[in-house]
């Protein structure tokens, strides 16, 4: 049995590190209350008709009203740069200190957000372990802190997380991502090669709560068989001292982010990946004025 853990994202307890490392993965009991969670179902309504507040376009548009398929999950990476009030729950200070005590970093950045609806009736998303997807840069390591906007259930195609999956091999991504017919099958195929069960955990919280997986865990969700939406914004976060592989630009999500790397450097842009917390006090200049501060609206 899981239980919900009590999130103070300046005040992570030794049992929650103990626990994170061994299984891979914290369920959480409140990240954001609900009126923020309100505000951001709006601001979901607003993007995936394509409405962008700033004006910028997110690096992903994987889903817009009246023009995609109804049956998928929608998606949007890095909303952030399109929205404020995205901005406002993924850069947060506070999250990357949480994040870098679980993980061990000195220092957190976001390496990407993730916007996600998944209406009732919208089909499976692959199981998959993050980190295959990041030889573009290296230490490759990402820690996902998922923000659910409502109230889940394991019947309404929840994220599931397999406890301890972080300490098994490593798997390059296969099959297809968006609406396959076998969600499970990548993770039934890499536990059955290490002669392993997978133990599955559903990602069952109320509105407002979440978790924290490690970037090897395995993870994926089935088709919503509820009777409500499943939305979620997601912070996806590397170490503070990260830089780019260029000779695997190629891979995984690596033709896309690399569009920031400078010419004839390896530093990463904080611009785009800007750093949200470190040990010596140090925070990218700007964030907050970008967002607003804490009077956003």
């Amino acid at each position: 049995m899981t239980v919900l853990s009590t999130f103070t994202p300046t005040r992570i307890e030794p049992e929650q590190i103990e626990q994170f490392q061994q299984d891979g993965f914290l369920l959480l009991d409140c990240i954001v209350d609900p009126t923020t969670a309100h505000r951001l179902r709006g601001e979901f309504d607003r993007m995936f008709r394509g409405e962008f507040e700033i004006g910028t376009l997110p690096d992903e548009v994987n889903w817009q009203e009246g023009k995609s398929d109804p049956t998928l999950t929608r998606q949007i990476c890095n909303g952030w740069r399109a929205s404020r009030l995205i901005a406002s729950i993924v850069l947060r200070e506070d999250f990357g200190h949480a994040l870098a005590r679980l993980m061990g970093w000195r220092g957190t950045r976001i390496m990407s957000d993730n916007i996600l609806w998944k209406p009732v009736g919208a089909r499976s998303l692959n199981f998959h372990q993050d980190n295959s997807y990041l030889s573009w840069y290296e230490p490759t390591e990402l820690c996902t802190l998922w923000i659910t906007l409502d109230d889940i259930t394991p019947d309404n195609g929840t994220m599931e997380l397999v406890r301890g999956s972080h300490r098994w091999q490593h798997s390059e991504p296969e099959g297809e991502f968006h609406g396959p017919e076998d969600y499970r099958a990548p993770m039934r195929n890499a536990a059955r090669r290490q002669n392993l069960e997978p133990d599955i955990v559903p990602v069952a919280v109320p509105c407002g709560g979440g978790s924290i997986h490690h970037g090897w865990v395995w993870h994926g969700s089935g088709t919503n068989h509820g009777t409500s939406p499943r939305r979620s914004v997601v912070l996806h976060a590397m170490p503070s001292d990260v830089l780019f592989k260029p000779a695997n630009f190629s891979r995984g999500t690596g033709p896309i982010y690399s569009r920031y790397a400078k010419l004839g450097s390896l530093e990463m842009d904080e611009n785009y990946f800007p750093t949200l917390w470190r040990e010596d006090g140090y925070r990218t200049k700007g964030i907050d004025a970008f967002i607003g501060g804490p009077g956003v609206s």
